[in-house]
């Protein structure tokens, strides 16, 4: 088991990665020393493979678990959504010293964390990732929230959890697309910031393609890390968090156009991520050796990285809406090379000319041949 310690102001809690830990998580809640009363928030698709071993290890640490089942999928995560979660909480009488075990991907921690934040002002609550995406981002960093129809993770709120339980045996379950769709948020942690990852998951493509399990416990647990470090430096993304949302800007107005049904998150970041890199291209900030490099890893992970054909004037439109927006200006995490990046606006008839160009060849050096 790695563990890193993740300290925000008065918030310090664990990530731990390993092996089997869902059998442990009764213990670790027990050192937390909050009450009794615990509620398993999961999906039908986890819970049939997870819910008992964790349900006993809570069992057997002396807690009676309730499960709230809630739908898997992006487009259930709503205010009405989120609902159940509440009507449970109010049945059970739970009271402020209860905790949420948030079983599952990105959609569940986050509506679980969202419930946590804001039932009686404010309970405990625990993340568990099932998946790639959730284990190496949303779990981590205190994130919480629900979608708009006008924009993703619009409403929420920053709720740190009193600890992270990575089991990177429930990595093995996952279909195939959907492990690879969260590979993109792995991908993005050497693009942003560490250029020895990057050329790590080069050299390690197959083995972690393949889910062997020190490769994998080993690109978990640097992901994990490198946002932790992010998080700790800057809670409230007032600064350098806001890098972690590269390739998120282009990516999130690709997934509300589509109505969270056609592609996973990690697809649209992928393609969200090459279509930055162009850009940062095209403006001459980064090579176009950066941009087919780190688009011939995406390939090599099976993602997309060419945006579908999508209306310009409705992108801007939605990524008007998204809330790194500062006085009206569309703000961009953009690379200067592999393991570097900086945040910056761009102007809309900037954007708008490279959304309408679409796929324009870019030349050896920047800018367009």
């Amino acid at each position: 088991m790695r563990r890193i310690c993740l300290k925000t102001g008065r918030w310090q809690y664990d990530v731990v990665v390993g092996s089997g830990l869902r059998h442990r998580v009764g213990a670790f809640l027990k050192r937390q020393a909050l009450g009794e009363q615990v509620a398993v928030v999961t999906s039908p698709n986890i819970a049939k493979y997870y819910k008992a071993d964790v349900c006993n290890s809570l069992t057997a640490a002396g807690f009676s678990p309730i499960v709230i089942s809630l739908p898997s999928g992006e487009r259930y995560k709503t205010l009405d959504g989120i609902r159940p979660i509440y009507d449970q909480l109010v049945r059970h009488k739970f009271e402020r010293r209860a905790t949420l075990i948030a079983l599952g991907g990105g959609v569940i921690g986050d509506m679980t964390g969202f419930a946590a934040a804001t039932y009686l002002r404010g309970i405990g609550y625990l993340q568990m990732p099932t998946t790639v995406v959730a284990a190496v981002d949303a779990s981590i960093g205190g994130k919480t929230g629900v979608d708009h129809p006008q924009g993703k993770n619009l409403i929420g709120a920053f709720h740190q959890p009193c600890m992270v339980v990575a089991d990177i045996e429930t990595l093995k379950t996952l279909s195939r697309r959907e492990y690879q769709s969260g590979l993109a948020e792995v991908v993005k942690y050497g693009v942003i910031q560490e250029a020895s990852f990057f050329d790590y998951l080069e050299q390690n493509t197959d083995a972690i393609l393949n889910r062997e399990p020190a490769v994998l416990s080993h690109v978990v647990h640097r992901s994990a890390a490198i946002k932790a470090a992010i998080v700790q430096a800057d809670e409230k993304e007032m600064g350098l968090r806001r890098i972690l949302n590269y390739g998120h800007t282009i990516g999130h107005a690709v997934e509300t156009l589509t109505g969270y049904r056609r592609y996973k998150h990690g697809e649209a970041v992928a393609m969200g991520m090459i279509a930055a890199s162009r850009l940062a291209c095209c403006m001459g900030l980064l090579s176009k050796d950066a941009v087919v490099r780190q688009r011939a890893l995406l390939k090599r992970f099976g993602l997309p990285t060419a945006l579908p054909p999508l209306d310009p004037n409705a992108m801007m439109a939605v990524m008007a809406q998204d809330k790194k927006v500062q006085a009206g200006a569309k703000v961009f995490v953009l690379p200067d090379k592999i393991g570097a990046c900086r945040v910056m606006s761009v102007a809309d008839a900037v954007l708008k000319k490279f959304l309408v160009d679409g796929e324009e060849p870019l030349s050896k050096t920047g800018g367009r041949s």
